[in-house]
């Protein structure tokens, strides 16, 4: 159970810091250049759930890569949840 948690919140971590480091590239904040490969890594994060985007328009997958880590992020959760239902 100690195991599920510190993974979760070590990918919660990683997704957040993969959005922060998003947004300011993308929108060039606190003086930076505007990065064209600035969410690599959220693509990284959210792998599985990407390759379903391709039928969307360019803005939906925008939208689509943002929020895919969390779609991770929320199975991450549930499994933990499962597991502590399923030892008690």
């Amino acid at each position: 159970m100690r195991l599920c948690r510190i993974v979760l919140v070590g990918f919660g971590v990683l997704y957040s810091l993969a959005m922060v480091l998003f947004l300011i590239g993308a929108f060039g904040l606190f003086g930076q250049e505007r990065a064209p490969m600035s969410a690599a890594f959220l693509v990284i994060l959210g792998q599985p759930w990407i390759r379903l985007v391709d039928s969307l328009s360019e803005a939906g997958r925008l939208v689509a890569m943002v929020l895919s880590p969390g779609v991770t992020l929320a199975v991450l959760w549930g499994l933990c949840r499962f597991a502590g239902r399923a030892r008690t």
